[in-house]
């Protein structure tokens, strides 16, 4: 699947490339959006159930397990812990594996208020060919683990079995239609190499068409800094070398998933897909658990 993305694995657009040809904060056009009138699930390959099965998405969450780190070393979540209980979370993973058999849908133009965008792009690659749109996936379904052993409701913007997208408009709605506490758009990016870091993604004060964040501006620079610092914690990946002045946080106002978000709302790119370095790490499962606790336990500290 990712071998088609290796060659150049430039951001076709929006999500997936953050600060580089990234329309929507990395390797496609905003994080996508989907056409879905509701968040759905994902099964996410190990036997886990979707959004809208029984245990799934209770609003009272399953069985506390312990959080404990790779090592053992105990995390943020205490066993027996339900910090999250009666909290709502969307976690759009950004792109879809299938987008790339779709160019002329994903390519149509959405308005996401500030003007318009692609529906969603392929998003970009490691050299060795692993898609974002893979890696977003992967830890989306672990991060959702983490969140429902903390009493989170947790529901995806798709399940990577649509035949394309979301359109980054419609990931947006998702997480109004939900009602969310917090949504977190997670990505990668398709910088230069030598360029290394994470960053989030925060969405500017805009008001235009459709558009109006004036009232998620401050809760949402809240998420994505409880996220940095949680993320940076668990992952020791440093805030990315190549934007900003090196503090991990960066403000957009261009990207759709953001300007049309009425709720709490930041992206995340978790590392460049670009640099040997960071691929090394953004292709390993045990640094994706890691990255999975981070994220977890930056929402529990936004939500705590």
């Amino acid at each position: 699947m990712a071998a088609v993305l290796v060659a150049g694995a430039v951001c076709l657009g929006a999500a997936g490339c953050g600060a580089f040809g990234g329309s929507e904060g990395g390797g496609g056009s905003d994080r996508p959006s989907r056409s879905s009138p509701t968040a759905t699930g994902e099964r996410d390959g190990r036997g886990g159930e979707k959004d809208g099965d029984k245990r799934d998405d209770d609003k009272h969450g399953g069985k506390e397990r312990g959080g404990k780190d790779d090592d053992g070393r105990q995390g943020a979540h205490k066993p027996g812990a339900s910090p999250l209980r009666g909290k709502v979370i969307v976690l759009d993973p950004g792109h879809n594996p299938r987008n790339r058999d779709q160019p002329g849908k994903i390519s149509r133009p959405v308005d996401i208020g500030t003007g318009k965008k692609e529906c969603d792009t392929t998003g970009t690659a490691t050299n060795s060919g692993y898609a974002e749109a893979e890696f977003t996936l992967d830890l989306a379904r672990r991060v959702r683990t983490q969140l429902r052993e903390r009493g989170a409701t947790v529901k995806f913007t798709h399940d990577g079995k649509e035949p394309y997208g979301p359109c980054v408009d419609e990931r947006a709605r998702k997480g109004n239609q939900a009602q969310a506490d917090a949504a977190i758009s997670l990505h990668a990016d398709g910088a230069p190499a030598g360029s290394r870091g994470f960053h989030v993604i925060l969405p500017a004060s805009v008001h235009k068409g459709e558009a109006d964040t004036r009232k998620i501006v401050g809760p949402s620079r809240q998420l994505g800094t409880d996220l940095r610092d949680a993320f940076r914690k668990a992952t020791d990946e440093p805030p990315a070398n190549y934007l900003g002045d090196g503090n991990g946080l960066d403000t957009r106002g261009d990207l759709g998933g953001l300007n049309l978000s009425k709720v709490p709302k930041v992206f995340l790119e978790c590392g460049n897909m670009r640099d040997p370095a960071d691929a090394a790490l953004l292709t390993s499962e045990k640094w994706r658990e890691k990255a999975a606790r981070g994220v977890a336990d930056g929402i529990t500290a936004f939500l705590g």
